[in-house]
């Protein structure tokens, strides 16, 4: 396997920022893609042995093209996840005046966290989609844009000036979480601070449908961090639900959790249990009664003393 990481570039991109976080990072050849789902085809192809992509925004919410590229496809598993802080600067060629800025390009996820401040200063400017941040400034360097929202450390890469910066519409700084990606293999060991990611589909819709697959969770006292439905192609109301609860595969509450949820879906696709980037083993919530690994094994050792007449 190539000693590789494919990331969502080009060069300049938060995704890079982000990726070079990562220790291992500084001892594998960083290559870029012009899309998620390049960067990920990537792994499942042998090129690269694991990609770097965005999956969640705290404004946008979930990365919709990560998503759906880690639903379909061969199975892919999440190994770790890094959280960023994001401002952008309003990036120019040298010499263009706000007044100037008729067009303004960045990634589709930008435009939520800067909506507000491009209504209040470029009102008349015509808002243009690209694959990536770093994109947007690449094409106003070649003159398609007249601006572009990217981080300001991309503004030497391309040539450009920070014509605006430290821009974004909430009072607290957006985050954007990173997940590395990689070939299914055995997840690393619990730290005590884990997130374990699946998707799931209804075997059939029912009233309460829904509820009976949140009901495996909720009744093992698992605290589910992210949910979020996407259209699967089969037609209107048909939805896969992508889900991030707080556990390890290795737990035993998660552990019978993810059975329960085998036996009443269509089908579950395990993404992976990985360290959570927001804690460290040290804050991690702690587990309700009746659901740690010792309630767990003592509960079962009960059922097998009553099966025994030991009771």
């Amino acid at each position: 396997m190539p000693a590789s990481y494919a990331y969502l570039g080009p060069e300049g991109t938060f995704t890079e920022v982000a990726l070079r976080t990562l220790p291992e990072a500084a001892t594998r050849e960083l290559v870029p893609y012009v899309s998620v789902q390049s960067a990920l085809d990537a792994v499942r192809a042998g090129e690269a042995e694991a990609a770097f992509v965005p999956i969640e925004n705290s404004v946008e919410g979930g990365i919709t093209t990560t998503l759906d590229e880690l639903v379909a496809g061969e199975p892919l598993m999440i190994y770790r996840e890094v959280l960023l802080s994001i401002t952008f600067a309003l990036l120019v060629r040298p010499g263009t005046k706000l007044s100037d800025i008729k067009t303004v390009s960045a990634h589709p996820a930008a435009q939520s966290q800067v909506r507000n401040w491009l209504r209040k200063n470029l009102p008349d400017a015509a808002w243009e989609s690209a694959a990536s941040n770093a994109d947007a400034a690449r094409l106003v360097q070649e003159g398609r844009y007249d601006a572009a929202f990217a981080g300001e450390f991309a503004a030497s890469r391309y040539g450009l000036d920070a014509l605006e910066t430290g821009i974004h519409d909430f009072p607290e700084t957006a985050q954007t979480r990173f997940v590395l990606v990689g070939r299914p293999a055995r997840p690393a060991a619990p730290t005590g601070a884990d997130k374990t990611s699946v998707v799931l589909w209804q075997r059939d819709d029912h009233p309460g449908a829904l509820r009976d697959l949140l009901g495996e969770f909720a009744s093992r006292g698992i605290n589910l961090m992210l949910l979020q439905s996407r259209p699967t192609g089969a037609g209107i109301g048909n939805y896969c639900f992508c889900i991030d609860a707080e556990g390890h595969i290795s737990d035993r509450r998660m552990a019978e959790a993810l059975m329960g949820l085998k036996r009443i879906c269509l089908q579950v696709r395990f993404l992976g249990s990985y360290p959570r980037a927001d804690i460290g083993p040290a804050k991690a919530p702690a587990t309700r009664t009746g659901t740690s690994d010792e309630e767990f094994m003592a509960a079962a050792d009960w059922v097998a003393r009553c099966q025994d007449g030991r009771f």
